[in-house]
């Protein structure tokens, strides 16, 4: 088992990338516990949710396996301006979104206003069924606690970091960068407010992201600080809202719709997801969670009913595993490309 000492020894080989001097040099080791073979360390840096720190974050975890630790817990904080100007430097913001143009991408945030309704299904069945499409598209998964997009999509591999340009990962045409690309065995992200913030905008300054037609945004559920941030970030992006047909939760999902208005988001649309159960051997439909509720909140919103999407599971393919992508001629893989058109009929 290692001791508090042995981590110190070993942390004090790795730079705070904004000095040149160790995170132990700069004072950056908050705290460390140590349970067993599991380390957790409280890291502040000069710069936090940057590429940089990414890296410095796969450094600091491979160090410490490697120094026995069986799994690694990390926290990351900001250095105070006063520490930063005793270090001799000085911390400069991240810069906001710039690299994507509104003009030639379409931003879409997909959201809900309570978790379990499906909406990271949603947001990426409608991604990869605009690929298929023929549309350039990308996603964030901005859902930072709960982050899901690559293992519904089947990815294990990591983006390509390159000086401070992150490359996203590619799979069924889809680009994609996710919070879960960068915690170390799926360890839960504690962080505050602004740090989220800032994670969020270098998901759109920091990243490769080519020309898009469409960023797809897989928000967290609720008004809370990313989403916050996102209506903040991109004043013209549009809006689609993820309900269940139940009462309950289309009328918690008219909170998000409401501040996509104040917002002057555009609400492009409702998707009724679980909508009902359809049997394979009679073909009749049971409405487990009711009925109207996607109907409902959308003339509430005074949008459309885009689709209604039943329970279902897309059939498991062992070579190209991706355990929420429906293909194409899955029934209910038509019933997202029929969303798909729509929103391009709408966007074009």
């Amino acid at each position: 088992m290692l001791t508090e000492s042995q981590v110190l020894e070993v942390l004090q080989n790795i730079k705070d990338p904004s000095f040149n001097k160790s995170i132990v040099e700069t004072k950056g080791i908050r705290e460390v516990k140590l349970k067993e073979n599991h380390v957790s360390v409280k890291i502040a840096l000069a710069k936090t949710g940057t590429p940089e720190q990414m890296e410095l974050q796969q450094r600091v975890v491979q160090a410490l396996k490697n120094a026995g630790a069986e799994s690694v817990g990390l926290r990351f904080e900001q250095l105070d301006e006063q520490e930063i100007k005793n270090l001799g430097g000085s911390a400069q913001g991240a810069t906001g979104p710039g690299l994507l143009s509104e003009e030639k991408t379409t931003f879409i945030a997909v959201t809900s206003g309570k978790g379990g309704v499906g909406k990271s299904t949603v947001s990426v069945n409608l991604a990869t069924t605009l690929a298929r499409l023929g549309k350039k598209v990308g996603i964030i998964d901005a859902d930072i606690y709960g982050f899901s997009v690559p293992d519904m999509m089947g990815i294990e591999e990591r983006p390509r970091v390159s000086g401070e340009r992150i490359f996203p990962v590619e799979r069924f045409g889809v680009k994609v960068i996710s919070m879960g690309f960068f915690v170390e065995d799926n360890a839960p992200v504690i962080w505050r407010g602004p740090m989220l913030g800032k994670m969020i905008n270098n998901f759109f300054s920091e990243v490769e992201w080519g020309d898009l037609d469409y960023l797809i945004l897989d928000l967290p559920p609720g008004t809370g600080d990313v989403a916050l941030d996102i209506h903040t970030m991109l004043p013209h992006s549009k809006e689609i809202i993820v309900t269940t047909p139940h009462a309950t939760a289309a009328f918690v999902a008219a909170r998000a719709g409401a501040m996509a208005i104040k917002t002057h988001h555009e609400i492009i649309g409702v998707v009724e997801n679980m909508s009902y159960f359809e049997s394979k051997v009679t073909g009749e439909k049971e409405f487990v969670f009711g009925q109207g509720g996607g109907e409902r909140l959308a003339e509430e919103l005074k949008t459309e009913l885009l689709g209604q999407i039943p329970l279902g599971q897309p059939e498991v393919d062992l070579d190209n595993f991706a355990p929420s992508v429906y293909e194409e001629s899955h029934p209910i893989g038509e019933i997202y490309k029929g969303i798909a058109n729509r929103i391009i009929e709408k966007n074009e």
